[in-house]
């Protein structure tokens, strides 16, 4: 339950604290005094969505902190378990601060979280029913959401609109193979073409370079046995060979050193040379005889060449970057290929519906067990309410498959037991759509998990025995949860247990809101000012009195102001 409320800078809240108990607390308070911006700054502490217009002017950031105990709500200790922000003491506080230029922070347990978890944990702490929820009642979605929360089928809700679009994409996916075989049958057949024309010449496209010295080598091979003739003649010519004549140079050397042994360096010189030479030799003589004119060898290397050089024009592309091309080719045929297999896409499409009528079927089981208990529990509450004749119906009529399901989902009503059911906007008067709201809410409410409900005026338009009716519903919930009420009735107001009355201070330069706690005498002389204004007379005094007795309200402690 929410035990405390902080609010620092927040609209026309300068700085607040309040302490809430159990049961049914009321907020009071004459038109425009601030009763809403406590339910406003509660929500945003909750995950609302902030704005920079929510900082009290002059000020740099606005702070709500709200305390909840914990102790007797494990589903939570879980969840703060599950996202390390252990309670402390069972107690959970959560705070969130506004700056004026716009940005928001938000902590739990003292641990900056994310928006989405603050929340998902505020959803689970508390729920709020704002003024105007009877309006969105009338629209066929939020009833169909309505309905999904009663059943406890929100999980399932949401895996049906993911099998939805799973089904709905899978179906595109083999509609546009369809309607595009023919483009993609064209370009399969060229590239299966391209693919085929390159492949066999894969082998000379990776040896290209080689392949162009091969055909050099082949082109001048007459001139090249010339000229390793000329060479190997010029060396071992017995007359003129340059090796007979250094070996008779050498000769005349050694019979010079015999005399002068200052030669031997010249004469391991002209042993180095001569050696280098011979060696050189040898290896003329060997490529001599590898060289060899090949006429056929000389044609197959240019038809080769001839080819690749076709094939390299036809793509525009150089020899070296065709085995690239040649892959990527293969890459993207084997694409096509897979998005081609109609028949594995048209399973994959029947394998998403299966998967989404299993899922619709059971959120449809949920929904029409969920509604008929929806039917007795708010025909119920109906009675309660002053609608004692009337009827409340949840139709479920079947439709073409949806992302929310198989069926349409509409709230009827009937004001009496004679009359036929019908929709709500054209059934229930403003009042009675009032009632018939707060009805589904408390029965919402009556399911959800969470320990603290916040009341909005959801009592607008009503008054009189309709109001005391009302007030004694909210009683009744309020004896197993918290309950708290933003009311102008003085009739819903004598139910509270504890008794908030906000007011709105004037200043010179500015506007502050104010809470007071009431005691039982403060809570008499605000629901007489409720009942007759700001004249209050012994008559509305005596009155006040006897709603309270009637109501059984019990006493709220002294009072004590907390204010800006």
């Amino acid at each position: 339950m929410l035990r405390h409320l902080s609010i620092r800078d927040f609209i026309l809240v300068d700085t607040l604290e309040i302490d809430f108990h159990p049961g049914m607390t009321v907020l009071t308070g004459e038109t425009g005094a601030g009763k809403s911006i406590l339910v406003d700054a509660l929500s945003l502490v909750l995950g609302d969505r902030a704005e920079s217009g929510v900082v009290r002017p002059g000020t740099r950031k606005a702070e709500i902190s709200a305390e909840f105990d914990v102790d007797q709500m494990p589903w939570v200790k879980d969840w703060l378990e599950g996202n390390g922000l252990e309670a402390d003491q069972d107690q959970c506080l959560m705070r969130r601060t506004v700056e004026a230029e716009g940005r928001s922070r938000a902590f739990i347990n003292g641990s900056t979280v994310t928006l989405t978890q603050l929340r998902e944990l505020g959803e689970q702490l508390v729920d709020i029913h704002g003024q105007h929820v009877h309006h969105a009642l009338l629209r066929p979605n939020v009833q169909r959401e309505l309905l999904d929360e009663y059943a406890g089928a929100r999980r399932e809700s949401q895996e049906t609109a993911a099998a939805w679009r799973g089904w709905q994409a899978a179906n595109k996916r083999l509609q546009s193979a369809l309607e595009e075989t023919g483009a993609r049958l064209l370009e399969k057949e060229g590239l299966e073409a391209a693919i085929a024309e390159v492949s066999p010449l894969l082998d000379d496209l990776r040896s290209w370079a080689e392949l162009q010295v091969d055909h050099q080598r082949q082109a001048h091979m007459s001139g090249l046995m010339e000229s390793s003739a000329q060479l190997l003649t010029g060396m071992d010519d017995e007359e003129t060979g340059v090796l007979h004549r250094l070996n008779q140079l050498r000769t005349l050397l050694r019979e010079m050193l015999e005399k002068d042994n200052s030669l031997s360096d010249e004469q391991a010189l002209f042993d180095a040379a001569i050696n280098s030479l011979e060696e050189a030799r040898h290896g003329l003589s060997r490529h001599a005889d590898r060289l060899s004119l090949d006429p056929e060898k000389l044609a197959d290397l240019d038809r080769r060449m001839a080819e690749v050089l076709r094939v390299s024009r036809k793509h525009r592309l150089p020899p070296a970057e065709l085995p690239g091309q040649h892959a990527d080719w293969l890459a993207r045929l084997a694409t096509l290929d897979a998005e081609q297999n109609i028949d594995q896409l048209e399973a994959e499409a029947q394998e998403t519906q299966r998967a989404y009528f299993d899922s619709a079927r059971k959120l449809s089981a949920l929904r029409s067990k969920a509604g008929a208990a929806l039917e007795d529990a708010v025909t119920q509450t109906m009675s309660e309410l002053a609608l004692s004749d009337g009827r409340f119906a949840v139709k479920l009529a079947p439709c073409e498959p949806q992302a929310y399901g198989l069926e349409d989902v509409a709230f009827q009503v009937s004001s009496h037991a004679s009359f036929a059911l019908g929709p709500l906007d054209k059934i229930a008067s403003g009042g009675e759509l009032s009632r018939i709201s707060l009805a589904i809410q408390t029965a919402l409410s009556g399911q959800a998990g969470v320990s603290t409900m916040i009341f909005d005026e959801v009592d607008v338009g009503i008054g009189g025995g309709v109001a005391e009716a009302v007030g004694r519903r909210l009683s009744q919930l309020a004896s197993s949860r918290q309950v708290l009420v933003v009311t102008h009735l003085p009739q819903v107001a004598a139910f509270g247990r504890q008794h908030l009355r906000v007011s709105k201070l004037a200043g010179k330069d500015k506007v502050i809101s104010q809470v007071e706690t009431l005691d039982q005498e403060g809570s008499v002389l605000e629901i007489a000012r409720m009942l007759g204004g700001q004249a209050i007379t012994e008559t509305t005094l005596k009155h006040a009195r006897e709603m309270r007795e009637s109501a059984g309200a019990n006493k709220a402690g002294k009072g004590r102001k907390r204010s800006a």
